[in-house]
C-alpha cells in the first residue's frame, strides 16, 4: 500500500481495505486488543480514541468502513514509528506539548464537572438578580438623516399620514433602514444620550424630532414601553453554568499556581523575533 504524508489522507485509504478480525461482543472493553504489531498492542481504546480526533467529515462515515481503517490506521503508525531508531529532537518537543495539553485538558474536565449543579444554579441566580429592581425598556424605531432640514421634512410627511417604515426604508441612511427603521428593545445606557433623553420623553405612538447625535438628525417613533423585571431561570441558566464553570476554572487554577514553584527567564531578555525560528526545533 502507498503510505501518504496526511494522516486523515492514509485513512481514506485504508478504509476501503477488510482487516480480519473477530466480531465485537458487548463486553468488549477499552482494553481489548485489537492487534499486536512486534509486540505493541494496538487496543479498542487506541482505536475509540482516534475516532474521535479525526475531521468531523471522516467522523460521519459508517462505523463499519470506519473501524477497520482506523485498526489499519494505527498499525501503520506503529509500523513507522517502531522503524525510528531515535525520535527526533522536533518529535520529542511536539510529544512533549501533546502530552501536557492532554493532561491539562483532563484536570480542566475534573474540574468543571463538579462545578455546575441545580443548587449552584439557583444560588448564583439569586445572587444576581434576587434584589433586582424592574427597569424601563423602549421599542423604537428610527430615521437617520445627515442635516437638520432633512428630519424636519420627513417629520412634517408624518404628520400628514406618511407610514414610518416606508420613510425609514427610502431615506434612513442607518443600518435600521432597510428593516423599516426598527431598533427592537433597549433600556437604560443602551443608546446615546441625546436618543435615550428624547425617548424617555415620548409617549408610545408618539413621533419625535429632529433629535441631534454625533451620528447625525434622527426622528424617532415609539413603538412601545415596559417595565422588565428580573429574568427568569431558564432564560439565564446558560449564562449562569457557563460563568460557574468559568468560576470554577479561574479559582482551581490561581490554586495550582499558587501552589507551584515557578521559576521564569527574563521574557525582555528573549528576542520576540526567535519565535518564528523552526530551524531551533531540529
Amino acid at each position: 500500500m502507498k503510505i501518504l504524508p496526511k494522516t486523515t489522507t492514509l485513512l481514506a485509504g485504508a478504509a476501503l481495505m477488510l482487516v480480519a478480525s473477530a466480531p465485537l461482543r458487548a463486553e468488549e472493553s477499552a482494553d481489548t486488543v485489537m492487534a499486536v504489531v512486534n509486540g505493541d498492542e494496538i487496543t479498542l481504546g487506541h482505536v475509540i480514541a482516534a475516532r474521535f480526533a479525526l475531521p468531523e467529515d471522516y467522523q460521519a462515515l459508517p462505523n463499519d468502513v470506519l473501524l477497520p481503517g482506523l485498526i489499519e490506521q494505527l498499525i501503520q503508525q506503529t509500523v513507522l514509528g517502531q522503524a525510528i531508531e531515535e525520535m527526533s529532537a522536533r518529535a520529542k518537543i511536539q510529544l512533549d506539548n501533546e502530552r501536557r495539553a492532554i493532561v491539562a485538558t483532563e484536570k480542566l474536565d475534573e474540574v468543571i464537572s463538579g462545578a455546575v449543579d441545580d443548587a449552584k444554579v439557583q444560588a448564583a441566580y439569586d445572587e444576581t438578580y434576587a434584589d433586582a429592581e424592574p427597569t424601563q425598556e423602549w421599542n423604537a424605531s428610527h430615521i437617520l438623516v445627515e442635516t437638520e432640514e432633512e428630519a424636519q421634512a420627513l417629520v412634517d410627511e408624518l404628520a400628514g399620514g406618511a407610514e414610518f417604515p416606508v420613510l425609514a426604508r427610502e431615506h434612513s441612511t442607518g443600518p435600521s433602514g432597510p428593516s423599516g427603521g426598527e431598533l427592537g428593545w433597549f433600556g437604560p445606557g443602551m443608546m446615546v444620550e441625546p436618543f435615550e433623553v428624547a425617548v424617555a420623553d415620548m409617549d408610545v405612538g408618539d413621533v419625535a424630532g429632529p433629535v441631534q447625535t454625533e451620528f447625525g438628525w434622527h426622528v424617532l417613533k415609539l413603538n412601545d414601553a415596559r417595565m422588565k423585571g428580573a429574568p427568569a431561570l431558564d432564560e439565564v441558566r446558560g449564562e449562569i453554568e457557563e460563568q460557574l464553570e468559568n468560576d470554577a476554572v479561574e479559582q482551581a487554577l490561581a490554586t495550582l499556581l499558587d501552589a507551584a514553584t515557578i521559576e521564569r527567564t527574563d521574557v525582555e531578555a528573549i528576542d520576540p523575533d526567535v519565535l518564528s525560528d523552526v530551524s531551533l526545533l531540529d
